[in-house]
């Protein structure tokens, strides 16, 4: 083997990620499959994702507020990109809570015992706040879930805060609602690219931004859409 069939070797890591089916993950999961660097990728979800590449391999697991079961699964990774999320639109401050704060963590804390060196890297939100005291209830828990996730022993945590994504390449959301904004704005999101650069990404550059800190870090632990963008 060559020296740089060597360093090309030494560069590839294994990923987890979580959810995959939806908008997010989708462009994440696309870009994991194209990028040579990632050597695999494995997809833990309710229900299979019904995509076929040699690189991926599914754990199908219904309780993500254990991970017990599955641990023997979950080791000897270098990333983990946490997509999974919900809308807090219509849900109880204790319903949001136990979804985005306990599940993240249920995940997070069982891969830190498991994966020391691994790099966490978790989708939140432009507006997230930091302080955990503001008076917006989706904003103060995503904050309380960085807050958390900072705090575990991974090698690097990054928290991500993207604003408006444009779905490229086929992706859509599983959200009725976003798929009709997406819908009525699409002959906009082009110029609204343009106009406001610091406020709209691609789940193209989301997902390779990712990767990029996945695998050699990023300059911030909380990074928000330009920072996105320069990755």
């Amino acid at each position: 083997m060559s020296h740089e069939d060597q360093k090309f070797q030494m560069t590839q890591i294994k990923a987890i990620l979580f959810g995959a089916s939806g908008m997010i993950g989708q462009g994440v999961l696309r870009e994991c499959l194209l990028d040579p660097e990632v050597a695999s990728v494995l997809c833990v979800a309710r229900s299979s994702t019904a995509q076929h590449d040699p690189k991926l391999r599914e754990v199908v697991h219904k309780d993500f507020l254990d991970f017990s079961p599955i641990e023997k699964e979950l080791g000897g990774f270098d990333a983990c990109i946490f997509c999974l999320g919900v809308s807090s639109v219509g849900m109880s401050e204790e319903d949001y809570r136990r979804i985005t704060y306990g599940i993240t963590l249920a995940a997070a804390e069982t891969l830190a015992k498991l994966n020391p060196q691994m790099t966490f890297i978790y989708i939140s939100g432009a507006g997230t706040d930091s302080t955990e005291q503001g008076r917006t209830m989706w904003a103060r828990v995503k904050g309380q879930t960085e807050n958390a996730l900072l705090r575990l022993p991974f090698k690097a945590a990054y928290m991500f805060r993207p604003a408006l994504i444009i779905p490229l390449h086929g992706i859509k959301s599983k959200t009725f609602a976003y798929r009709i904004s997406y819908a009525v704005l699409r002959p906009l999101l082009p110029l609204m690219k343009i106009l406001f650069p610091r406020y709209v990404t691609t789940t193209e550059q989301l997902g390779r931004a990712m990767l990029i800190a996945a695998k050699r870090g990023a300059p911030k632990r909380v990074l928000e859409v330009p920072d996105i963008n320069s990755l």
